[in-house]
């Protein structure tokens, strides 16, 4: 059974804020594997992976789930970054879209009055499941 997933490593975050990416990076995917055994075994030669949130892919692929993200998000091209070490699927996600995404959800759900809002690393997962689970 296929598992969209969607990881973050502490170091690629790092790095990324360190060549000006910002330090919301994460890298999503579907798998037939285990996601817990490819983040162990890492991606971008950093070995500090983590699961954030996977779910049943269902009918997606990974090239259908890349190009759907793509169109919201900025990918990192692999090709122009020797760290990313040719892993497809790494993507710079901004902030205030998260906090949009969250804002007209609660809007949409009658709880607009609560506005304080910390992002984690599991909002900016459920932002990119949703995103990639999304009809174009």
């Amino acid at each position: 059974m296929s598992v969209l997933y969607v990881a973050r490593s502490t170091k690629l975050s790092r790095w990324a804020a360190d060549v000006g990416f910002g330090k919301h990076v994460y890298k999503a995917g579907v798998t037939d594997d285990d996601p817990k055994a490819l983040a162990a075994a890492g991606w971008c030669g950093e070995d500090d992976w983590k699961i954030v949130r996977t779910e049943p892919a269902e009918e997606l692929s990974d090239e259908a789930v890349l190009e759907r993200l793509g169109s919201k998000e900025r990918a990192i091209d692999p090709n122009l970054y020797p760290k990313l070490r040719g892993a497809a699927g790494v993507f710079r996600v901004a902030a205030e879209h998260v906090e949009n995404h969250i804002i007209v959800s609660r809007a949409l759900a009658g709880d607009s009055n609560k506005l304080d809002l910390k992002l984690k690393p599991a909002d900016f997962a459920a932002y990119l499941i949703h995103n990639a689970r999304r009809q174009a």
